[in-house]
């Protein structure tokens, strides 16, 4: 019981910063998105490619999470837009607390898009808010079909499903259709987006969904105004 009403305590405090987040991104109109998948699935690969096809003045910055060293912040880093690592240290997610102090010498207004590459793990950044507008989960195909009924939780609170590393479909052993109807199985809302980073296959369609929350965010922003 004492580590149930621990766990509850840290969530509960959790939560209280996300919302404080929330209300941050809210009132300067940015659209905050928090990336999570099991190692090697290509978070860090889809970010790279993302930031190529941003123009150089757009106001995209990135956070990247990582237990230790700050490779992909370095590999982030070479597009020119602001990047900060944030190394937990062993902990297997960001939690809402470290993106407030990574967030705190950024101007609050300095960027319209956030991304948030978590931890690389299906279970333990499910279960933590860090403000953001929506949560994204990455599938490769080099895993298996079934991961949305393993790792239910964070298919169920995603409101985005990526399929990874589509030009390795014809080489590995990955049912398509399987995966998208367990992920629905486990989520009916949930959008689904196909992609390659080395082809270049579905990057239109990801960036149009991008495109399409952050009109979402702007539109909210406008209608809570009025």
């Amino acid at each position: 019981m004492k580590r149930v009403k621990l766990e509850r305590k840290v969530l509960n405090e959790n939560d209280e910063i996300a919302a404080r987040l929330r209300e941050r991104f809210r009132e300067h109109r940015v659209l905050c998105l928090n990336l999570i998948s099991a190692p090697g699935s290509g978070k860090t690969a889809l970010l790279e490619r993302t930031l190529a096809g941003f123009d150089p003045e757009d106001r995209v910055a990135v956070l990247t999470g990582d237990i230790q060293t700050d490779n992909d912040a370095a590999r982030l880093r070479r597009y020119g837009f602001p990047v900060k690592q944030i190394t937990t240290g062993g902990t297997c997610h960001l939690d809402a607390r470290m993106i407030e102090r990574a967030l705190a010498d950024w101007p609050p207004g300095g960027f319209d898009v956030l991304f948030i590459e978590n931890v690389g793990n299906l279970v333990c950044p499910a279960s933590y808010d860090l403000g953001e507008n929506a949560k994204i989960v990455l599938l490769s195909v080099t895993e298996g079909d079934d991961k949305p009924l393993k790792y239910p939780s964070v298919f169920f609170k995603s409101s985005l499903m990526v399929v990874t590393k589509l030009d390795l479909l014809p080489h590995v052993p990955f049912d398509l259709p399987k995966a998208e109807k367990n992920a629905r199985r486990i989520n009916p809302e949930i959008e689904i987006r196909k992609l390659s980073v080395v082809s270049g296959e579905g990057m239109l369609e990801w960036r149009s969904w991008i495109e399409k929350q952050r009109e979402r965010v702007v539109q909210q922003t406008l209608a809570s105004v009025i």
